[in-house]
């Protein structure tokens, strides 16, 4: 299914837990691998216009075939459903800083990545970009919820 044909709006709670699974996939809740890299997550947080919602949805997607090719692990593209409408993310994965930085350089030489970027300046839909590296909290991750209230 793509992003644009979703109809039902997560949650805040939905999405945390999105995140915190994503985070797992890539690093479990070790702080290292056993071969002693640090797994990290590329959290990107687009401030983005929202009412070229469907043109920023359409270039998420394509990073769905172009960023695993680079050598990025994507864990996801996130629109806003509720609450702010101008706020995405994307989660990206790397096994280090080292290979984010060779990713970097598979990207721009990418033609699919770069006209991607060139539609984005092109159209203006995305007006503000952060990049945050994260790793995970061992032992915060994978809690399932108490239904009955006991631990």
């Amino acid at each position: 299914m793509s992003l644009s044909d979703r109809r039902q709006p997560a949650s805040r709670r939905a999405f945390l837990g999105r995140l915190a699974l994503g985070a797992v996939a890539l690093g479990g809740t070790r702080s290292f691998d056993p071969r002693g890299r640090m797994p990290v997550t590329c959290c990107i947080r687009y401030q983005i216009d929202p009412f070229q919602r469907k043109a920023f949805a359409a270039y998420a997607e394509r990073w769905g075939r172009i960023i695993p090719r680079c050598g990025g692990s994507l864990i996801g593209c996130l629109l806003p459903s509720e609450g702010t409408n101008d706020i995405a993310l994307a989660l990206v994965g790397f096994e280090s800083l080292a290979a984010y930085e060779a990713y970097r350089a598979r990207l721009r030489a990418d033609a699919d990545g770069q006209a991607n970027f060139a539609e984005a300046q092109a159209k203006r839909f995305i007006l503000r970009e952060e990049r945050t590296f994260l790793e995970a909290v061992p032992g915060t991750l994978q809690f399932p919820p108490h239904r009955d209230g006991t631990e």
